[in-house]
């Protein structure tokens, strides 16, 4: 089975108001690059070519105009509107066309697996994308990627047992039982679309992505993998979030001289684009850092 990749770039983003007031928060810079070039490269690393890139209608032709069709990464991007903001397993049911990989209206019987995540994620660490792409390639019902964090109840909780196996998921917790957090990034089967046409808005309105990780739980389906504490995950919802992103960003491309979530290198180095086709990219943002950054990819003096 195929996994194909979702990046959920939907929302009002009221948490980043005024900033958000004309914009999408995921168009937004984390440092050097836009938000959504970091989900895009998450999903790249982990061996995923083909992406749907969700957002509403009004931003839907922005990403367009800053994407394009992925061929210049050597990748394929299409789009899809979110017309409200009904919650993450919305992106199941809006890309289920996307997904059916044996037509339009394929019935299911051709529909690919799928990594689903969100477009204000931020993942980094030693080795990700070898384990991403093992993750995706192995995964029999669903993977979630869990990270310990100081302030869990902000977020989905997964309570684990000594062997790490998934016990129970509650949203958002008073009182969490764990410190393990569910991290935006989700890989599922074919099933995953039907679960989520299954489900009834919770109390809030939303069709809730911890209902399809318990739906797949409750099935003996779920996995969960902890990311160890070189890895750093980072969502970028409120404005000390995103500050604190770029400050990481920054810090670490600084100390190390390579950059996190480039997009082109990525490419390059995975053999989607060729020498050629990576000096074109620096030479349409000459004059930048970035520009001089992908020569360095290849070894030029800029």
């Amino acid at each position: 089975m195929a996994t194909r990749g979702i990046i959920l770039a939907g929302g009002s983003g009221t948490r980043l108001a005024p900033m958000t007031s004309v914009v999408s928060k995921q168009l937004l810079p984390v440092y050097d690059k836009p938000m959504i070039h970091y989900p895009l490269a998450t999903l790249m690393l982990a061996g995923i070519r083909e992406i749907l890139v969700i957002s509403t209608p009004t931003e839907v032709p922005r990403f367009r105009e800053l994407l394009g069709d992925g061929a210049r990464w050597g990748i394929s991007i299409a789009y899809a509107e979110q017309p409200r903001p009904e919650g993450i397993a919305q992106a199941l049911l809006i890309g289920e066309r996307f997904l059916d990989s044996g037509g339009e209206g394929g019935g299911g019987g051709g529909r690919d697996g799928v990594a689903l995540i969100l477009g204000d994620n931020i993942f980094y660490g030693q080795g990700l994308g070898t384990q991403l792409a093992r993750e995706v390639a192995s995964n029999e019902g669903a993977t979630i990627f869990v990270y310990q964090v100081r302030d869990p109840q902000r977020y989905g909780v997964a309570e684990l047992d000594a062997a790490g196996r998934v016990l129970d998921i509650v949203e958002k917790p008073a009182h969490p039982r764990s410190s393990f957090a569910v991290t935006g990034l989700y890989i599922y089967d074919r099933e995953a679309v039907e679960i989520a046409r299954a489900l009834r808005p919770s109390a809030r309105g939303e069709l809730e992505i911890t209902d399809v990780n318990n739906a797949y739980l409750r099935a003996g389906r779920l996995r969960a993998r902890v990311l160890s504490r070189g890895t750093a995950w980072l969502d970028t919802g409120t404005p000390d979030a995103l500050l604190d992103a770029a400050s990481f960003v920054s810090v670490v491309e600084k100390r190390q001289g390579l950059k996190i979530g480039c997009v082109e290198e990525i490419a390059f180095r995975l053999g989607y684009i060729d020498a050629a086709q990576l000096r074109a990219l620096a030479a349409e943002y000459r004059g930048s850092d970035y520009a001089r950054y992908l020569l360095g990819v290849l070894g030029e003096a800029p």
